[in-house]
């Protein structure tokens, strides 16, 4: 063992005596960013229960598609007008998961052909999002891995794997600053994957734009409207879109809302209605009001999202610079909004980095975690999810992951 090697180890077990207890497993805000939205609790008044029409939010009427207000205010985040829009209660992920089932029970708009009891397959795009493996998985879908590029999926794989195979009904994925590896598709990606030209005629993309308005730095990136791009292609029930405010307000509290083409809306509304009569209303008027009484709205707001963010991001960047650069132990990215960064680590070394890390108090999101079934075949990526430790915690813990690679 080298001197510097002796230096590492030194410097490793010395991180690991002081007894650290970090977790940076899940991408979640922090106290300060849910402070942010705290008077949401409190905007709406005893007498503040009606919504701009006058309907009284604490009865049924109002149907599925969620309140009007509401779906004029976050529509436009998922580049949509309310008539295309559903709200919906606290998890765009639980709208994914009904979407899914209503396709495997009673099949795509304008094609209603149950996916149920056939071969059915979606294209992910990998390094991902492990909730969508997890939701995918417990509906019987297996999932065909497409590595992502530096401007997205490579779309010649997808179409050659989609124009062959009658049994892909889909491709589900993260566009924009994109979870983990924080890139945003290029225009060009959005409008091959509009046009591509599956063999299965109810082919759906699952569009989860999770990160629409998470900006870090200042020149905001902005995946292109690919239901606009569906729409001019002619095929405008391709494309459903989601988001949620669950990292815009509160975690647990949010709302989740999907877009999509008149048709599909009409289509999943009919659907929608045989579960359940409305939801949360009340909670839908109280998100209105909070950004309505705020001065500067939704984008101020998102602003001081980004002032407590950023400088966590640039503390592991820091980090991994001072440790890494030029050793050709690691690649990192550095997006400009979301909450992740992807770390690369020679192959076979992830899972080992991670449970160094462990070790010394540090606990990551699993090595695999970002491929489907927790299989990283190269065992390369780690998920970094700096948001919710404070300032000084992320920055050891970042010393920590670093001289975690070095040992690896």
């Amino acid at each position: 063992m080298s001197k510097t090697d002796d230096n590492v180890r030194e410097r490793y077990e010395e991180l690991k005596a002081s007894g650290l207890a970090l977790d940076m497993t899940r991408g979640q805000p922090s106290d300060e960013q849910f402070a942010l939205s705290n008077k949401m609790i409190t905007a709406l008044g005893e007498d503040s229960y009606k919504s701009k029409s006058g309907m009284d939010c604490r009865n049924y009427p109002g149907g599925v598609l969620g309140l009007e207000d509401a779906r004029e205010v976050f529509g436009p985040i998922i580049g949509v007008p309310a008539e295309q829009t559903i709200v919906g209660n606290n998890s765009s992920l639980s709208m994914m998961h009904n979407v899914l089932s209503w396709l495997m029970l009673r099949g795509a708009c304008g094609v209603e052909e149950p996916w149920f009891g056939k071969s059915v397959k979606f294209i992910c795009t990998v390094p991902g999002y492990d909730r969508h493996f997890t939701m995918l998985e417990s509906l019987g879908i297996e999932m065909i891995p497409v590595v992502l590029g530096d401007n997205g999926p490579d779309v010649k794989e997808i179409q050659q794997l989609v124009g062959n195979d009658a049994s892909i009904k889909g491709l589900i994925t993260v566009p924009q600053y994109n979870n983990p590896v924080g890139m945003t598709f290029s225009d060009e990606v959005v409008i091959e994957l509009a046009d591509l030209q599956p063999k299965a005629k109810d082919f759906t993309i699952i569009w989860d734009n999770a990160y629409a308005i998470h900006d870090i730095e200042k020149d905001n990136e902005r995946v292109k409207n690919i239901l606009s791009c569906c729409r001019d292609l002619g095929c405008p029930e391709r494309a459903i879109v989601f988001s949620s405010t669950s990292k815009v307000t509160f975690s647990g509290g949010g709302l989740g809302f999907m877009g999509a083409s008149e048709a599909n809306i009409k289509y999943f509304q009919k659907l929608f209605t045989s579960q359940m009569i409305c939801p949360n209303k009340l909670e839908q008027l109280r998100q209105v009001k909070f950004f309505e009484k705020l001065k500067g709205g939704l984008e101020a707001h998102m602003k001081e999202h980004a002032k407590l963010v950023k400088p966590k991001f640039d503390a592991v960047y820091e980090a991994l610079d001072k440790e890494l650069s030029g050793t050709e132990l690691a690649q990192w990215s550095k997006p400009k909004g979301g909450y992740f960064i992807s770390l690369d680590v020679p192959e076979g070394k992830a899972k080992k980095v991670v449970e160094l890390a462990a070790e010394a108090g540090v606990k990551l999101t699993p090595a695999g975690a970002t491929f489907p079934k927790g299989e990283d075949p190269e065992d390369r990526n780690i998920r970094i999810s700096p948001t919710r430790p404070p300032l000084e915690d992320v920055k050891k813990a970042a010393e920590v992951l670093a001289l975690c690679v070095k040992l690896a």
